[in-house]
Protein backbone atom coordinates (compact mmCIF):
# COMPACT_ATOMS: atom_id res chain seq x y z
CA UNK A 1 0.00 0.00 0.00
CA UNK A 2 2.56 2.51 0.80
CA UNK A 3 4.99 1.80 -2.43
CA UNK A 4 1.40 2.13 -4.36
CA UNK A 5 0.52 5.64 -2.43
CA UNK A 6 3.98 7.21 -3.38
CA UNK A 7 3.97 6.48 -6.64
CA UNK A 8 0.48 7.78 -7.40
CA UNK A 9 1.89 10.92 -5.17
CA UNK A 10 5.03 11.01 -7.75
CA UNK A 11 2.65 10.93 -10.78
CA UNK A 12 0.71 13.62 -9.64
CA UNK A 13 3.52 15.69 -8.66
CA UNK A 14 5.26 15.17 -12.21
CA UNK A 15 1.87 15.83 -14.19
CA UNK A 16 1.12 19.24 -12.36
CA UNK A 17 4.79 20.47 -12.90
CA UNK A 18 4.48 19.63 -16.36
CA UNK A 19 1.50 21.11 -16.78
CA UNK A 20 2.83 24.38 -15.19
CA UNK A 21 5.90 24.66 -17.37
CA UNK A 22 3.56 23.62 -20.75
CA UNK A 23 1.70 26.78 -19.22
CA UNK A 24 4.00 29.08 -19.30
CA UNK A 25 5.59 27.87 -22.31
CA UNK A 26 2.50 28.25 -24.23
CA UNK A 27 2.47 31.82 -23.31
CA UNK A 28 5.88 32.64 -23.57
CA UNK A 29 5.50 31.44 -27.42
CA UNK A 30 2.25 33.56 -27.70
CA UNK A 31 4.43 36.57 -26.81
CA UNK A 32 6.85 35.70 -28.95
CA UNK A 33 4.60 35.20 -31.86
CA UNK A 34 3.10 38.76 -31.28
CA UNK A 35 6.38 40.45 -30.61
CA UNK A 36 7.54 39.19 -34.48
CA UNK A 37 10.36 36.96 -32.84
CA UNK A 38 10.88 33.00 -32.20
CA UNK A 39 12.03 33.30 -28.40
CA UNK A 40 11.22 35.91 -26.14
CA UNK A 41 14.93 35.63 -24.18
CA UNK A 42 13.48 38.58 -22.12
CA UNK A 43 11.21 36.74 -20.30
CA UNK A 44 12.79 33.76 -20.14
CA UNK A 45 15.94 35.13 -18.43
CA UNK A 46 13.39 37.44 -16.74
CA UNK A 47 11.82 34.05 -14.86
CA UNK A 48 15.42 33.10 -14.68
CA UNK A 49 16.29 36.01 -12.50
CA UNK A 50 13.04 35.52 -10.35
CA UNK A 51 13.87 31.85 -9.31
CA UNK A 52 17.84 32.56 -8.51
CA UNK A 53 17.25 35.64 -6.02
CA UNK A 54 14.52 33.08 -4.57
CA UNK A 55 17.13 30.59 -4.42
CA UNK A 56 19.53 33.36 -2.60
CA UNK A 57 17.60 35.60 -0.15
CA UNK A 58 14.86 32.96 0.80
CA UNK A 59 16.54 31.67 4.03
CA UNK A 60 17.53 34.60 5.21
CA UNK A 61 14.39 36.09 4.94
CA UNK A 62 12.63 33.39 6.62
CA UNK A 63 15.43 33.73 9.26
CA UNK A 64 14.64 37.64 9.67
CA UNK A 65 10.75 36.83 9.50
CA UNK A 66 10.43 34.19 12.06
CA UNK A 67 13.38 35.23 14.04
CA UNK A 68 15.35 31.71 14.29
CA UNK A 69 17.60 31.21 17.07
CA UNK A 70 20.20 28.51 15.92
CA UNK A 71 21.09 26.34 19.03
CA UNK A 72 23.77 23.76 19.72
CA UNK A 73 23.51 20.06 21.18
CA UNK A 74 24.19 21.62 24.51
CA UNK A 75 21.82 24.03 24.44
CA UNK A 76 19.22 21.64 23.23
CA UNK A 77 20.60 18.00 23.41
CA UNK A 78 17.19 16.37 22.53
CA UNK A 79 16.28 18.21 19.40
CA UNK A 80 19.21 17.60 18.22
CA UNK A 81 19.38 14.24 18.92
CA UNK A 82 16.24 13.53 17.20
CA UNK A 83 17.38 15.62 14.35
CA UNK A 84 20.57 14.04 13.40
CA UNK A 85 18.59 10.30 13.76
CA UNK A 86 16.16 11.38 11.87
CA UNK A 87 18.57 12.75 9.01
CA UNK A 88 20.84 9.88 9.64
CA UNK A 89 17.87 7.42 8.30
CA UNK A 90 17.29 9.50 5.16
CA UNK A 91 20.85 9.54 4.12
CA UNK A 92 20.77 13.75 4.46
CA UNK A 93 23.59 15.58 5.77
CA UNK A 94 22.04 16.49 9.63
CA UNK A 95 20.78 20.27 9.13
CA UNK A 96 21.13 23.37 11.33
CA UNK A 97 18.87 23.17 14.08
CA UNK A 98 16.79 26.07 15.00
CA UNK A 99 14.24 27.51 17.88
CA UNK A 100 11.75 30.44 17.34
CA UNK A 101 10.53 32.07 20.70
CA UNK A 102 6.68 32.34 18.87
CA UNK A 103 3.33 30.85 20.40
CA UNK A 104 2.48 29.21 17.59
CA UNK A 105 2.72 25.08 17.78
CA UNK A 106 4.67 24.51 14.53
CA UNK A 107 7.92 23.62 13.04
CA UNK A 108 9.24 24.25 9.72
CA UNK A 109 12.14 23.64 7.58
CA UNK A 110 13.67 25.97 4.92
CA UNK A 111 17.58 26.33 3.15
CA UNK A 112 19.07 26.39 -0.59
CA UNK A 113 20.03 22.63 -0.43
CA UNK A 114 19.98 19.14 1.15
CA UNK A 115 23.59 20.28 2.47
CA UNK A 116 22.24 23.48 3.34
CA UNK A 117 18.84 22.39 5.22
CA UNK A 118 17.61 24.39 8.74
CA UNK A 119 14.98 22.52 10.51
CA UNK A 120 13.13 25.14 13.35
CA UNK A 121 10.59 24.51 15.98
CA UNK A 122 8.54 27.04 17.83
CA UNK A 123 9.03 27.17 21.28
CA UNK A 124 4.96 26.42 21.06
CA UNK A 125 5.45 22.93 20.09
CA UNK A 126 7.93 22.30 22.23
CA UNK A 127 5.51 22.78 25.25
CA UNK A 128 2.55 20.95 23.66
CA UNK A 129 4.22 17.50 21.95
CA UNK A 130 5.64 14.48 23.61
CA UNK A 131 8.96 13.20 22.68
CA UNK A 132 7.44 10.53 19.70
CA UNK A 133 5.48 13.43 17.93
CA UNK A 134 7.92 15.99 17.98
CA UNK A 135 9.84 13.03 16.49
CA UNK A 136 7.13 12.53 13.94
CA UNK A 137 7.13 16.55 13.22
CA UNK A 138 10.82 16.41 12.83
CA UNK A 139 10.67 13.50 10.83
CA UNK A 140 8.30 15.46 8.31
CA UNK A 141 10.45 18.33 7.94
CA UNK A 142 13.72 16.23 7.41
CA UNK A 143 11.54 14.41 4.90
CA UNK A 144 10.57 17.98 2.81
CA UNK A 145 14.40 18.83 2.90
CA UNK A 146 14.98 14.83 1.90
CA UNK A 147 12.55 15.26 -1.17
CA UNK A 148 13.90 18.94 -2.07
CA UNK A 149 10.53 20.42 -1.52
CA UNK A 150 12.30 24.24 -0.92
CA UNK A 151 14.09 23.89 -4.23
CA UNK A 152 11.03 22.57 -6.25
CA UNK A 153 8.61 25.02 -4.85
CA UNK A 154 10.79 28.06 -5.23
CA UNK A 155 10.64 27.01 -8.95
CA UNK A 156 7.34 26.64 -9.66
CA UNK A 157 6.38 29.72 -7.62
CA UNK A 158 8.84 31.63 -10.10
CA UNK A 159 6.27 30.35 -13.16
CA UNK A 160 2.77 32.26 -11.94
CA UNK A 161 4.95 35.05 -11.13
CA UNK A 162 6.55 35.38 -15.05
CA UNK A 163 2.73 34.96 -16.05
CA UNK A 164 1.33 37.79 -13.96
CA UNK A 165 4.33 39.71 -15.42
CA UNK A 166 2.89 39.55 -18.67
CA UNK A 167 -0.32 40.25 -17.64
CA UNK A 168 0.95 43.81 -16.10
CA UNK A 169 3.09 44.51 -18.92
CA UNK A 170 0.07 44.46 -21.58
CA UNK A 171 -1.56 46.63 -19.48
CA UNK A 172 1.07 49.23 -20.27
CA UNK A 173 1.59 48.14 -23.79
CA UNK A 174 1.99 51.08 -26.71
CA UNK A 175 2.29 48.56 -29.37
CA UNK A 176 -0.30 48.92 -32.64
CA UNK A 177 -1.96 45.57 -32.18
CA UNK A 178 -4.22 46.38 -28.99
CA UNK A 179 -6.66 43.44 -29.75
CA UNK A 180 -2.88 41.09 -29.96
CA UNK A 181 -1.60 42.82 -26.78
CA UNK A 182 -5.34 42.00 -24.92
CA UNK A 183 -5.42 38.55 -26.50
CA UNK A 184 -2.10 38.08 -24.57
CA UNK A 185 -3.20 40.19 -21.19
CA UNK A 186 -6.26 37.82 -20.93
CA UNK A 187 -3.74 34.60 -21.32
CA UNK A 188 -1.76 35.99 -19.17
CA UNK A 189 -3.87 36.13 -16.38
CA UNK A 190 -5.70 33.37 -16.95
CA UNK A 191 -2.51 31.41 -17.28
CA UNK A 192 -1.45 33.29 -13.70
CA UNK A 193 -4.81 32.28 -11.90
CA UNK A 194 -4.64 28.12 -13.49
CA UNK A 195 -0.37 28.76 -12.47
CA UNK A 196 -1.26 29.47 -8.59
CA UNK A 197 -3.88 26.82 -8.76
CA UNK A 198 -1.55 24.23 -9.59
CA UNK A 199 1.07 25.72 -7.37
CA UNK A 200 -1.21 25.17 -3.96
CA UNK A 201 -1.77 21.77 -5.56
CA UNK A 202 1.93 20.61 -6.19
CA UNK A 203 2.26 22.21 -1.94
CA UNK A 204 -0.38 19.91 -0.98
CA UNK A 205 0.53 16.90 -2.36
CA UNK A 206 3.91 17.08 -0.98
CA UNK A 207 2.90 17.59 2.58
CA UNK A 208 1.20 14.41 1.55
CA UNK A 209 4.57 13.18 0.83
CA UNK A 210 6.53 14.28 3.95
CA UNK A 211 3.93 12.49 6.23
CA UNK A 212 5.07 9.33 4.37
CA UNK A 213 8.78 10.36 4.31
CA UNK A 214 8.16 10.72 8.45
CA UNK A 215 6.68 7.64 8.50
CA UNK A 216 9.65 5.92 6.31
CA UNK A 217 12.49 7.23 8.47
CA UNK A 218 11.34 6.20 11.85
CA UNK A 219 7.99 7.66 12.78
CA UNK A 220 5.24 6.29 13.99
CA UNK A 221 2.20 6.57 12.40
CA UNK A 222 -0.61 7.64 15.75
CA UNK A 223 2.15 9.77 16.59
CA UNK A 224 2.20 12.07 13.30
CA UNK A 225 -1.41 12.07 13.40
CA UNK A 226 -1.04 13.07 16.78
CA UNK A 227 1.13 15.51 16.36
CA UNK A 228 -1.37 17.00 13.57
CA UNK A 229 -4.19 16.82 14.99
CA UNK A 230 -3.09 18.98 19.01
CA UNK A 231 -1.47 21.14 16.38
CA UNK A 232 -4.99 22.11 14.76
CA UNK A 233 -6.12 22.79 18.37
CA UNK A 234 -2.49 24.29 19.40
CA UNK A 235 -3.50 26.96 16.78
CA UNK A 236 -7.52 27.26 16.92
CA UNK A 237 -6.81 28.33 20.83
CA UNK A 238 -4.35 31.75 19.75
CA UNK A 239 -5.76 34.90 18.82
CA UNK A 240 -6.44 36.14 15.44
CA UNK A 241 -3.26 38.79 16.26
CA UNK A 242 -1.32 36.04 16.73
CA UNK A 243 -2.48 33.80 13.94
CA UNK A 244 -1.53 37.40 11.24
CA UNK A 245 2.27 37.57 12.80
CA UNK A 246 3.12 34.60 10.57
CA UNK A 247 0.42 34.85 7.49
CA UNK A 248 3.20 35.79 5.35
CA UNK A 249 5.26 32.66 6.41
CA UNK A 250 2.34 30.22 7.08
CA UNK A 251 3.33 27.70 3.97
CA UNK A 252 6.27 26.70 5.59
CA UNK A 253 4.46 25.29 9.02
CA UNK A 254 3.54 21.39 9.21
CA UNK A 255 -0.64 22.27 8.72
CA UNK A 256 -2.66 25.62 7.75
CA UNK A 257 -2.73 27.75 10.72
CA UNK A 258 -5.45 29.91 9.66
CA UNK A 259 -7.30 27.30 8.91
CA UNK A 260 -7.13 25.12 11.89
CA UNK A 261 -10.69 26.47 13.23
CA UNK A 262 -12.78 25.30 11.35
CA UNK A 263 -10.83 21.99 10.91
CA UNK A 264 -11.96 21.23 14.89
CA UNK A 265 -15.28 19.99 14.41
CA UNK A 266 -13.86 17.75 11.27
CA UNK A 267 -11.03 16.32 13.42
CA UNK A 268 -13.78 14.41 15.92
CA UNK A 269 -14.24 12.12 13.52
CA UNK A 270 -10.82 10.68 13.91
CA UNK A 271 -10.53 10.92 18.31
CA UNK A 272 -13.37 8.57 19.11
CA UNK A 273 -12.78 8.58 22.68
CA UNK A 274 -12.28 12.36 22.46
CA UNK A 275 -9.06 11.96 24.64
CA UNK A 276 -6.90 14.60 22.36
CA UNK A 277 -4.51 11.92 20.99
CA UNK A 278 -4.98 9.52 18.16
CA UNK A 279 -3.75 5.69 19.65
CA UNK A 280 -2.90 3.08 17.11
CA UNK A 281 -6.47 1.67 17.73
CA UNK A 282 -7.91 4.42 16.69
CA UNK A 283 -5.49 4.76 13.75
CA UNK A 284 -7.14 1.09 12.71
CA UNK A 285 -10.41 1.98 13.64
CA UNK A 286 -10.44 4.90 11.47
CA UNK A 287 -8.66 2.81 8.71
CA UNK A 288 -12.01 1.09 8.28
CA UNK A 289 -14.58 4.21 8.45
CA UNK A 290 -15.65 6.54 6.16
CA UNK A 291 -14.66 10.07 6.68
CA UNK A 292 -17.39 13.52 5.81
CA UNK A 293 -15.94 16.47 4.57
CA UNK A 294 -18.09 19.48 4.17
CA UNK A 295 -17.99 21.45 1.05
CA UNK A 296 -16.95 24.06 2.71
CA UNK A 297 -13.88 22.66 3.70
CA UNK A 298 -13.36 21.01 0.26
CA UNK A 299 -13.51 24.47 -1.53
CA UNK A 300 -11.31 26.10 1.12
CA UNK A 301 -8.78 22.80 0.31
CA UNK A 302 -8.23 24.16 -3.40
CA UNK A 303 -6.62 27.52 -2.55
CA UNK A 304 -4.74 26.37 0.55
CA UNK A 305 -0.78 25.03 0.75
CA UNK A 306 -1.78 22.25 2.57
CA UNK A 307 -3.97 19.09 2.70
CA UNK A 308 -7.32 18.56 4.40
CA UNK A 309 -6.61 17.75 8.31
CA UNK A 310 -9.04 15.25 7.94
CA UNK A 311 -7.71 13.25 4.89
CA UNK A 312 -3.76 13.87 6.06
CA UNK A 313 -4.58 11.66 9.06
CA UNK A 314 -7.04 9.17 6.94
CA UNK A 315 -4.17 8.65 4.37
CA UNK A 316 -1.92 8.04 7.89
CA UNK A 317 -4.06 5.13 8.98
CA UNK A 318 -3.33 3.18 5.69
CA UNK A 319 -0.11 3.09 6.76
CA UNK A 320 -0.91 2.21 10.38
Amino acid sequence: MKKFSTWKLKLRLLFATFLLFALVYALVVLVGSFLGISGPLFYVGFGLAIVVIQYLVSPKMVELTMKVHYVSPEEAPQLHQMVEELSRNAGIPKPKVGITEIAIPNAFAFGRSKGDGRVCVTRGIINLLDRDELYAVLGHEISHIRHSDMAVMTVISAIPLICYYIFWSTLFSRNNNNNGAALIGVAALAAYLIGQLLVLFVSRVREYYADEGSVEIGAQPHKMASALYKLVYGSANLSKDQLKEVEGVKAFFVNDVSDARNEINDLRQVDFNMDGVISPDELNQLKNSDINIKTSSKLFELISTHPNMVKRIKRLANMN
